[in-house]
């Protein structure tokens, strides 16, 4: 079960399963953790991805990862990103625009999200997301200082590991990672698997004849307002492609969970910067 401690304000993100979400202090001077995630001996190790590196993949991700342009160079270590979007906590509320920046690393799969959330003309929220050593964590604070809430739990360790899985669209030669595992479904679709640290999960790509991904689908732990949790289809449907560094990745994107009542989309977001195979944070 998931250990949370959270206050009204926080629960309008932890109701929806936001502590898979969102992230941290946007714009705050860079913390010990972004350092760690995106050390330079990470980056030292990279080795150039070969045609060969692909072989033995599913067909459809070989098409991916090839129109991706990974082929030629080097594997992706770490990543520090930035993105915009607009979050809401139901399926007719108010869209909340929010900005972000994320930081990774693919050996050993981390990531730390920080992201704050204009809930109203003067009411802020930050909250920041992580997964590292196999666990999920998440803390919601107001107006970047005041905590009110946090959480982690295997529901959270086991939402955060496929949110690093869906996420390496952004990073695609993680794809070839040891802990990701490939099983061919059809022309246009693969099953990805993920296992570190004794968590598991899998995900359903789909990409189209083109070599690119127009969704991702999983069950995964959906929060419920009373602290309960449930597994529930979710889904990452594309809407727009973008070359980084030579690098084509889906630029634009909603996040839904496909729900028996209907789906409720609940994310927008945008990548306006990526780099890779950096040694310092933004």
């Amino acid at each position: 079960m998931v250990k949370s401690i959270v206050t009204g304000a926080a629960m309008m993100f932890l109701s929806m399963g936001a502590a898979a979400i969102f992230t941290g202090v946007h714009g705050a001077q860079p913390s010990g953790a972004e350092k760690v995630l995106v050390k330079g001996e990470n980056v030292e190790s990279a080795t150039i991805v070969t045609k060969h590196d692909l072989a033995d993949l599913p067909a459809p991700v070989q098409r991916w990862l090839t129109s991706a342009g990974i082929v030629g160079k080097p594997a992706i270590k770490t990543v520090r990103l930035k993105q915009e979007g607009f979050f809401r906590r139901e399926p007719k509320g108010k869209w909340m625009p929010f900005t972000a920046e994320q930081y990774y690393s693919t050996e050993p799969p981390s990531f730390l999200w920080k992201a704050k959330i204009k809930a109203a003309p003067l009411f802020t929220m930050s909250v920041r997301d992580s997964y590292q050593n196999g666990h999920g964590g998440m803390q919601v604070k107001l107006f970047s200082l005041i905590p009110v809430g946090s959480s982690e739990g295997p529901e959270l360790d086991q939402g955060t590991l496929l949110r690093y899985l869906n996420e390496t669209m952004w990073f695609p030669s993680a794809a070839l990672s040891d802990y990701i595992t490939w099983e061919a479904i059809d022309g246009t679709s693969a099953r990805a698997t993920m296992e570190y640290q004794g968590v598991k999960a899998s995900a359903v790509f789909y990409i189209n004849k083109s070599g690119d991904v127009t969704n991702m689908t999983a069950d995964r732990y959906y929060s419920e307002p009373d602290g309960g949790f449930r597994l529930e289809p979710w889904s990452t449907p594309i809407t727009g492609y973008k070359e980084f560094h030579g690098i084509r990745i889906p630029a634009e994107g909603t996040g839904v969970w496909n729900l028996e009542e209907g789906d409720f989309s609940y994310i927008r977001l945008k990548i306006v910067d990526i780099d890779y195979n950096i040694t310092e944070p933004y």
